[in-house]
């Protein structure tokens, strides 16, 4: 039965069992538009650029 040489700090094996957690993307819905989007992303509107309720850029039509 294989066994580690060296003991491995409890940070490292909490990192290892972290993954199986986060199962679906958390969703959040702009102030400004009522959209749906991902949390801490930008998301286009109506070829507006917005990130945290704010017109970051617009696209040239």
């Amino acid at each position: 039965m294989p066994n580690p040489k060296h003991k491995h700090s409890k940070s490292r094996r909490d990192k290892r069992r972290t993954h199986y957690k986060a199962v679906a993307p958390t969703l959040s819905i702009c102030p400004t538009t009522g959209e749906t989007h991902l949390r801490h992303r930008a998301f286009w509107h109506e070829n507006k650029l917005y990130y945290k309720g704010k017109v970051v850029m617009e696209k040239a039509v």
